[in-house]
């Protein structure tokens, strides 16, 4: 049975959080907020209610693994997911086809942000002010850095996408866009207690259930938008929703620390959560390799690097499960 809770959860989700990204994008269309505030707040704070609905619930059901472990997995499968679509469209050699300083930005404070997680999930540390860990405050400072560094430009709205939501008041998208963000709510806690469940009644460890598992589940709208954005070649759209909703998620770790009550909540969470962000961090360099390295015409070489992310999430995911 909890298995089945557990699915239709993970449906409810994915099309709630389709849903928050189609109104919350006619939202950025029609209302007066900047391009820049509605993409880096409400659109990415959208797409990601999912994983903090999911984290913040298993605060309060006391399963701090599944709680960091949803944010880190799904940067992971987020990651995976561009390594996938990537290597299956090799052809069109996406990451020949976008100007790299528009992504290196978000690629770089990634790695750096990841960086620090790792530090505190490894130092055995008691530095924190209102129960939250001093380096979420460092989070926040460099998350706040970099949405000042896209805040350069404001990228033009395309004819057809004016066109597509016409017919969409803002009225109207308020009202769905507030109903989807309930579904989402609803599905997530539901998706995170039933996760707690499946943990318990099949012996799989919480690190597995909620870095592989419930990440999966989170991150499939990411899939959708990934896969629509290569079939249009708007690579550049597919690679920085990837590394914005990955920003997007270390800062809510932040936002989940706030809610768990005992302290630093990296300081709770189990070992293998180390192999999660380090795995996190390693996807991270290879595609920021891929951004910068030079164009190359070998098919083989271009399908390297995506391939060996493939081939190490297999692995670690693995080791995870086997943790």
């Amino acid at each position: 049975m909890v298995y089945i809770v557990f699915i239709i959860a993970a449906v409810f989700v994915v099309y709630g959080a389709i849903q928050l990204n189609k109104y919350g994008d006619v939202i950025s269309q029609k209302s007066a907020m900047s391009g820049a505030m509605v993409g880096t707040v409400l659109i990415a704070g959208a797409t990601s209610l999912p994983e903090l609905t999911t984290s913040v619930t298993a605060v309060y059901i006391d399963n701090v693994d599944i709680a960091v472990g949803n944010m880190l997995g799904s940067n992971v499968f987020n990651l995976l997911i561009i390594a996938l679509i990537d290597f299956i469209y090799r052809r069109k050699r996406a990451f020949d086809h976008v100007n790299s300083s528009h992504q290196l930005p978000a690629a770089l404070f990634g790695v750096v942000m990841t960086l620090i997680v790792i530090v505190a999930l490894i130092w055995d540390y008691n530095v924190s002010i209102f129960n939250i860990g001093i380096e979420m405050f460092v989070l926040v400072a460099l998350y706040i850095v970099c949405v000042k560094l896209f805040d350069q430009e404001e990228p033009a709205l395309e004819a057809d996408e004016l066109i597509e939501n016409e017919d969409i008041s803002l009225k109207k998208a308020i009202r769905y866009f507030v109903f989807s963000a309930i579904a989402v709510l609803v599905a997530g806690s539901i998706l995170s207690i039933s996760g707690d469940l499946l943990a318990v009644q099949t012996g799989m460890n919480s690190s597995f259930v909620g870095s592989v598992l419930i990440a999966a589940a989170t991150s499939l709208p990411e899939l959708v938008a990934v896969i629509a954005a290569f079939k249009i070649a708007n690579y550049a759209m597919a690679i920085g929703s990837i590394l914005g909703s990955n920003l997007f998620n270390l800062l809510l770790i932040a936002f989940t620390d706030a809610f768990y009550q005992k302290g630093p909540i990296l300081q709770g969470a189990s070992p293998s959560m180390i192999a999660t962000a380090s795995l996190s961090l390693g996807m991270m360099v290879i595609t920021l390799f891929m951004l910068i390295r030079k164009q190359t015409k070998n098919l083989i070489t271009y399908a390297l690097p995506p391939m060996i992310i493939i081939i190490t999430y297999i692995v670690v995911s693995y080791q995870i499960f086997n943790y």
